[in-house]
């Protein structure tokens, strides 16, 4: 595997497409390789950007790479999509929207699919993104669907977590969830020029000052920008509102490798614990059939779902060593 590393290391693209597909696709063997990638992670800026479907996150990172760009700054997007009940890939096409970088040798730009809920979003994501930083890039935009749980798994992995919503959502804005709050490092309201937008950014502000105790301890109170990503207004102000959270955090407890702080850390490795079992656990059931009849037995009425669940998962704890 040493020379899979050492092309990820040279930057060679189409080794890293051919591993993030084989890490999507839960392939064993790429666990040597990202152990070799590891010691060359660290280096990257990592931003997370989420919020509910059709709030323009895609053009928001398409505008973003090319001030990036401008900046001479290589950059790596990973577009978390759907999984499709049907072929297990990713639904929807971000890269579509970002085909003017395609060309662009200091792009890399890959969609990943959620692969439902047994947390495979985020492990194959941090994964991913550890090849991307491997390789060198500067910085590393992953843009996430809806806001939920998963979102606040993978922006764990973010140095700034960006939160976008449009005018006009009403009660939805009411309705994010206090932990999605807590990890937004910055707003936006895309979509501006729609009707609305004053009193969108008025809903936020009022959500935000209503944990104003956490930020009175000298903690990041998160802007509120308003911005046109399809007309590409007001993204400057955006990317610098990015780089003074950047110099915000890098004279904080931690600085800027997130990864090196304890709680970060123990996040990721209980999420990789969590789906490592599951993987070995799923795999020894199906390979004995016990699953299968298991499934039958429930069908046929034989049994119930809990006493088929303890039946199947005592036995293996209590092998154990």
């Amino acid at each position: 595997m040493s020379h899979i590393v050492e092309k990820v290391v040279a930057g060679d693209v189409r080794t890293v497409a051919r591993l993030i597909r084989d890490i999507d696709d839960g392939m064993p063997e790429v666990r040597e390789v990202l152990k070799g990638l590891y010691p060359h992670t660290g280096r990257a800026y990592v931003i997370g950007i989420t919020g509910a479907p059709g709030v323009g996150k895609s053009t928001l990172v398409d505008q973003m790479v090319a001030h990036l760009r401008k900046r001479d700054k290589t950059v790596g997007v990973l577009a978390v999509d759907p999984t499709s009940p049907f072929s297990g890939g990713a639904i929807l096409g971000d890269r579509v929207r970002m085909q003017r970088h395609s060309m662009d040798q200091g792009v890399f730009i890959r969609s990943l699919a959620t692969r439902g809920h047994f947390g495979g979003l985020t492990q194959s994501t941090r994964s991913a993104i550890d090849v991307l930083d491997a390789m060198g890039k500067d910085f590393i935009l992953v843009e996430t669907v809806g806001v939920g749980q998963d979102e606040v798994d993978v922006v764990r992995s973010a140095h700034t977590t960006v939160i976008v919503v449009i005018p006009g959502m009403g009660d939805d804005i009411q309705a994010i969830k206090a932990g999605i709050l807590e990890v937004g490092d910055i707003f936006l309201i895309n979509k501006a020029d729609r009707e609305g937008a004053d009193k969108t950014l008025s809903d936020l502000r009022l959500m935000i000052d209503m944990d104003q105790k956490k930020y009175d301890r000298g903690s990041w109170k998160p802007p509120i920008l308003k911005v046109q990503a399809v007309f590409d207004k007001g993204i400057t102000e955006f990317l610098e509102e990015i780089d003074r959270h950047a110099e915000y955090l890098a004279t904080t407890a931690g600085g800027l490798q997130t990864r090196g702080t304890r709680d970060k850390v123990s996040q990721e490795l209980g999420e990789m614990i969590k789906a490592r079992l599951i993987e070995e656990v799923i795999d020894r059931l199906t390979e004995s059939g016990d699953f299968d009849r298991a499934v039958e037995s429930i069908v046929k009425g034989k049994t119930d779902p809990y006493t088929a669940c303890e039946n199947l998962v005592f036995p293996i704890l209590s092998s154990s060593p």
